[in-house]
């Protein structure tokens, strides 16, 4: 069984998920909330699920096993993340959701919440271990499908009515804005909220047929469709999410994605941070662009989420969390508007979407405007898909294997001045570049990011970068 806890909840191929193994990890999932007091016989569980094929096999799967565990599933539809999570705080109910978030279709994915939020790490090597017990006392478990009470609809009114109350009425009047539908199931919702505060939508680009959209790392083709929209319908920004709406996409007026961690820093001037939480892949420009204190982490919500409770815990009473994708998270509540937004510690598409289009209303500029204004170091990120996580790990043993051996390896691209070893390999070279090198946690890719002066500086050490990656022999 292929499965393995990423940076964001359980990964594998789809014909994997679709079996019996996403009825043994239910199943731990149910053992897990038993033994840690975090449930008991007769607990509602709640379940959703994006718009991949396999997810409502997936999904029904998982019912049967919470169902057969002694737990009452309940069917929450095709809904983004954060309503899921926001669904499941409100009734104090743990929740799964089953997407593979950006990753292609033929792959999927559990994500897993406690009564009071999305797991950590400790909490994944404990279901780790039920479903071991699981596998062994298989003898058992009858693996059979399930359902569950349909509460889909209550669960997105109360998503929809967080986001309509975040801005003030008419917040985005004068404003004409694309959703890229595409198979988000943030879609609708977008549309829905987006014209609420006034703005002229115009959906594009809907499809029924899934579609990996990665929002950190925007495929030529993607950028190419979203600057012909914008051109053909005059638009001053596009938004979308990937698969499950907890990773935003923001473009300007001409159609080009903004990136991720300057969304989720406009979110955190706009509630008001006094501490932002972010990973080490996020801009270096980061800490000085507010009056906050800033927190890295490695990559992945599990850590950003504890990098939040150990703010709060010393202290901090604003606290903001989010990643180089712009997933944003809220660890403690904020009064905006009038009404307090409460703390919502998963990853949101939402939020950095209102903020960054209400920032832009409000001062009356465009959004390319505003993202120079910030003047924020120029950075870049891409993958090489299908890279083998053996031949990954030999990279990085390589890279962290002696001075000399990071040294050879930079010889076309420069030399180091200092280097971060937080999550993958993150290099300061002696001309102020930054070069980061790490595996993903959740596919056999292996991404790049970088910092420069300059936009072609940015490309160029990218490009650099990834020919380096690719010709590597372990």
């Amino acid at each position: 069984m292929s499965l393995k806890f990423g940076t964001s909840g359980l990964r594998g191929l789809s014909v994997d998920l679709k079996g019996e193994p996403s009825f043994v990890y239910a199943r731990a999932f149910a053992l897990y909330l038993f033994n840690s007091g975090l449930a008991k016989q007769g607990d509602k569980v709640l379940v959703a699920r994006d718009f991949r094929d396999s997810s409502p096999e997936v999904a029904a799967n998982c019912m049967g096993a919470l169902k057969q565990a002694g737990l009452e599933p309940v069917d929450c539809g095709t809904i983004p993340t954060p309503a899921l999570a926001h669904f499941g705080l409100k009734l104090n109910a743990a929740s799964l959701m089953i997407t593979g978030s950006h990753i292609p279709a033929d792959r999927n994915g559990i994500k897993f919440y406690r009564p009071d939020g999305e797991i950590g790490k400790t909490d994944e090597a404990a279901i780790g271990a039920a479903a071991e017990l699981v596998r062994a006392d298989r003898g058992t478990l009858k693996f059979l499908p399930g359902d569950g009470e349909d509460r889909g609809a209550e669960a997105a009114d109360l998503f929809l009515a967080r986001n309509k109350a975040l801005l003030k009425a008419g917040a985005l009047k004068g404003l004409k804005i694309g959703v890229y539908q595409h198979s988000t199931v943030a879609r609708d919702m977008f549309v829905d909220v987006i014209t609420h505060y006034g703005a002229e939508v115009t959906p594009l680009g809907r499809s029924e047929t899934f579609i990996p959209v990665d929002t950190e790392a925007v495929s030529p083709e993607s950028i190419r469709l979203m600057q012909n929209w914008a051109r053909e319908h005059g638009l001053d920004a596009i938004v979308s999410a990937d698969g499950d709406g907890d990773r935003p996409l923001v473009t300007d007026e001409t159609g080009t994605p903004l990136r991720g961690d300057l969304l989720g820093l406009i979110a955190a001037l706009f509630l008001g941070a006094d501490t932002v939480v972010t990973p080490v892949t996020s801009n270096s420009g980061i800490e000085t662009a507010g009056d906050y204190r800033v927190e890295r982490t490695r990559v992945g919500s599990p850590f950003v989420i504890a990098g939040m409770d150990e703010a709060r815990a010393g202290g901090a009473a604003a606290v903001v969390g989010f990643e180089a994708n712009g997933g944003t998270l809220t660890g403690s509540d904020f009064v905006v508007n009038g009404t307090t937004f409460t703390a919502l510690p998963t990853r949101d598409c939402f939020l950095p979407v209102l903020a960054v289009l209400s920032r832009a209303a409000d001062q009356k500029v465009a959004l390319s405007k505003l993202a120079k204004d910030f003047a924020l170091p120029v950075a870049a990120a891409d993958r090489l898909e299908n890279f083998a996580t053996e031949r990954s790990a030999a990279l990085m043993a390589y890279l962290r294997g002696s001075a000399q051996n990071l040294d050879r390896f930079l010889t076309p691209i420069g030399e180091a001045a200092e280097t971060s070893d937080i999550d993958g390999l993150r290099v300061t070279l002696k001309d102020g570049r930054i070069i980061h090198f790490r595996p993903s946690g959740n596919a056999p890719e292996m991404r790049c990011y970088v910092e420069a002066k300059t936009e072609e500086a940015a490309a160029e050490l990218l490009e650099a970068g990834l020919n380096e990656i690719r010709n590597f022999k372990a």
